[in-house]
């Protein structure tokens, strides 16, 4: 069992207080930049709260590595750090980076603990609501809300036709473009929030069924995967079911989350 579960957490909530809550809604000119891409945004949050959660936890655990989204923007080849033998923290910083932008309350804090190329633990935070998702592998998935804390488990067995999913917009389009030429059989509901993080919370939550990912950044998805799983979902990549892995590079695989895997064979098939 590792040790550092709640300072993890209260790094998490320190950094919100500090770096984050406080510029949501109040963010200057100066403060927002692009990395390239107009809708590929920066803001003085992201940087500050990720130098930050990565000097501490660095400290947390002697002779780790950090591979930060804001570090990996700057520098690509922290990536290679989850391909070596050292454990690896993942950090997405401000997940929703463009919610947070435009003033929308859907962002996050995510954290994932890697060894030997697998996640054992992670934790995804609402710096707004104060609501953390976190799990351990093999030990189970919790929810923590100002220190109150609860197990979570799935346990809904909708049909296909009652589920509600997070997809690309393209799949999306496809798929109410099928439901508009009188397929029956898809789910009855599409959404994406803008925030992987945010999803995974959904997820957790319920309120989403299922998610399907494209282009796989390992600080995105480690955390979330893995506390899925651990709260009885099933999640596999497409094209082989093979186990989702924290790779050291971006992943141009297809991952898809599902209730359970007689669901997620369903919904597979669906969605080609």
């Amino acid at each position: 069992m590792l040790t550092f579960h709640r300072e993890v957490m209260r790094l998490m909530a320190e950094v919100a207080a500090r770096e984050i809550v406080p510029r949501f809604g109040k963010l200057a000119a100066g403060d927002v930049r692009d990395k390239g891409n107009p809708w590929d945004l920066v803001t003085i949050a992201d940087e500050r709260a990720e130098a930050f959660l990565s000097a501490e936890l660095l400290d947390l655990v002697p002779g780790s590595a950090v591979v930060g989204e804001e570090a990996f923007a700057a520098d690509a080849s922290v990536i290679t750090a989850l391909g070596g033998a050292a454990p690896v923290w993942l950090i997405d910083p401000v997940d929703g980076t463009n919610n947070f932008v435009h003033g929308q309350p859907c962002f996050a804090v995510v954290i994932a603990y890697c060894e030997h190329g697998a996640t054992r633990a992670g934790w995804i935070l609402d710096p707004l609501s104060e609501v953390i998702i976190w799990a351990e592998s093999g030990a189970g998935a919790f929810r923590t809300t100002r220190g109150a804390q609860e197990p979570v488990s799935l346990s809904a067995h909708r049909s296909i036709t009652e589920m509600t999913g997070a997809v690309p917009f393209r799949v999306k389009e496809r798929l109410t473009r099928r439901s508009r030429a009188g397929d029956a059989g898809l789910p009855r509901q599409f959404r994406r929030l803008g925030s992987a993080g945010h999803e995974y919370m959904e997820l957790a939550a319920e309120r989403l069924d299922f998610a399907l990912y494209r282009r796989l950044k390992p600080w995105d998805h480690a955390a979330g995967v893995l506390i899925h799983g651990e709260a009885g979902g099933f999640g596999r990549l497409r094209g082989g079911a093979a186990p989702y892995r924290p790779l050291p590079q971006i992943s141009e695989a297809s991952l898809l989350l599902a209730p359970s895997a007689v669901a997620w064979a369903e919904l597979d098939g669906i969605l080609d």
